[in-house]
């Protein structure tokens, strides 16, 4: 596909992250700003949406001010501006898209509202200055997007064009790790704290359920939650303790088996559709494609290539926003003033 050069400065708002990014070509970026509310929400042990819209307010300015700055550029310098759209925390949501329409009035720029779902998927296209990405990422594409409120397959057969497979019909992989470390008396966000207890534990010390759905793509992370609950509430009759941390409870050993039977899941069902749809490479995307022990199972097999973005790219940024919004500004899409937020909006 030949496109038209472009820089695109994006702002993401979706969640609990204000951040805003210049991205030229849909590859190179040029400034990834970012301010961070996680240490603001961990007393609360999971995201208050009134706060996070809140800070979205104080934080927007300031964050497109560093984005523009670090890039060397003025509004001038670019093509179009970009904002998550949805889906989303609506007050989060409208923070960001509104300040996006203001900027877009004001500087005679086209406006593109882009999806979230999207954006993670095009954080593998992405790379820096001065460094060539020799891996970019070959249709057919498997894409498995694990991030906090969504699990799903899509086969993407090109750029933008999407075929929805299976989706999570509960909790989704991220919310099962934040109320498995909750239960285990961890700390917020749920991910890394799971990750930081496994890597002392033994994978194999609970047998927790594997929901496999047969004959769907779809995914269910709501069983293996309760099992661990159960484990636990047994364990702690047993110790006859009901604290957990600086317990004998076995809490490493309970991490460690969860995070295994979730990785088994995601690892299987996507290997296997990827076969199933004769895709070319599986592409691995969102907040839980952070998870060492995820990353680890995709990159020893050697059946397919597999496209995981960096570290700093699979948290919420606005890189992958802008990213996203390249290629549809290249084919011509361009969004009306009028267009509002979509908290529930789909991928496909």
């Amino acid at each position: 596909m030949s496109l038209s050069p472009a820089r695109i400065l994006a702002i993401e708002s979706s969640c609990d992250e204000t951040a805003a990014a210049i991205v030229e070509n849909g590859h190179i970026v040029l400034s990834n700003a970012v301010s961070s509310q996680m240490d603001m929400h961990a007393r609360f042990g999971g995201i208050f949406p009134e706060v996070a819209s809140r800070q979205h307010l104080l934080s927007g300015v300031p964050v497109v001010e560093k984005a523009l700055a670090e890039a060397h550029m003025t509004l001038s310098d670019l093509d179009a501006i970009a904002a998550t759209r949805g889906p989303g925390l609506a007050g989060s949501l409208l923070v960001g898209l509104n300040m996006a329409k203001g900027l877009s009035l004001g500087s005679n720029l086209p406006l593109l509202g882009i999806n979230h779902l999207e954006g993670h998927l095009y954080s593998a296209w992405i790379s820096h200055p001065g460094i060539e990405n020799n891996n970019e990422p070959q249709f057919p594409l498997m894409t498995l997007l694990v991030s906090g409120g969504h699990t799903e397959l899509n086969l993407m057969s090109d750029h933008l064009t999407y075929q929805h497979l299976g989706v999570t019909l509960d909790d989704a992989a991220g919310e099962a790790f934040d109320k498995v470390a909750r239960i285990l008396g961890l700390g917020y966000p749920g991910g890394p704290s799971i990750q930081s207890a496994a890597e002392q534990g033994d994978p194999t010390a609970f047998n927790f359920p594997r929901a496999w759905m047969e004959r769907t793509w779809n995914f269910s992370f709501s069983g293996i939650k309760t099992s661990v609950l159960r484990q636990v509430q047994e364990l702690e009759k047993v110790s006859g303790n009901s604290e957990i941390q600086g317990s004998p409870l076995p809490v490493n050993d309970l991490a460690a088996s969860f995070q295994a039977a979730v990785v088994d899941v995601l690892f299987t069902k996507t290997m296997n559709a990827a076969r199933e749809y004769g895709a070319k490479q599986i592409l691995i995307s969102g907040g839980v494609s952070a998870n060492l022990c995820l990353r680890q199972a995709f990159l020893d097999q050697v059946e397919f290539q597999v496209n995981i973005p960096p570290l700093s790219l699979c948290t919420d940024n606005a890189a992958m926003i802008a990213s996203a919004g390249y290629y549809r500004f290249a084919l011509g899409h361009i969004d009306p003033l009028s267009i509002d937020i979509l908290p529930t909006w789909p991928l496909a």
